[in-house]
């Protein structure tokens, strides 16, 4: 049988809004991190990755990083509700769009439409992407994700801020 790499969320599910709680939107949420689990990684995993990004984001440059979470142990199979206010020592964050180490919830543009919420869980090959994120560029540490993907499993929640 076939192992199929998958992430599941109890916070946020594929193609469908953020919760109507509103918590883990920016958007006067709480802008607190979904709860994130995966299972059936491929074999040769030896450590995990997390990156939330806008494909719908307006910026002209490919989107907006909302999160970024690297060294996750392999023995680690999902993260909390809020994870990303206490990380267990050793995961780190990189900085995200907002120039902030820390999670940045959905809050597009009022009248923008719905966004797309790519939250992807990497399969790694390495245990440790060996960077300070304090001194590192985003896209430095997005693009040693990439290099060490074995495997990537995505879930697509939507979000729109509607006009007042």
């Amino acid at each position: 049988m076939e192992r199929v790499f998958n992430v599941t969320s109890k916070s946020v599910k594929d193609g469908e809004m953020f919760s109507k709680r509103n918590i883990f939107t920016g958007c006067g949420g709480e802008n607190l991190s979904p709860e994130l689990s995966w299972n059936r990684t491929p074999e040769g995993t030896k450590g995990y990755a997390v990156i939330m990004f806008d494909p719908d984001a307006p910026t002209g440059v490919g989107g907006w990083r909302h999160w970024m979470v690297f060294n996750i142990p392999s023995n680690v199979m999902s993260l909390s509700e809020g994870a990303s206010l206490s990380l267990p020592k050793g995961i780190l964050m990189g900085r995200n769009d907002w120039g902030e180490f820390s999670y940045g919830g959905p809050c597009p543009p009022a009248g923008h439409g719905k966004h797309r919420y790519v939250i992807t869980v990497y399969a790694l090959n390495v245990e440790k992407i060996d960077l300070d994120p304090k001194e590192i560029s985003s896209a430095r540490i997005g693009f040693n994700i990439l290099h060490h993907t074995l495997a990537q499993a995505s879930i697509i929640p939507v979000y729109e801020t509607k006009n007042n």
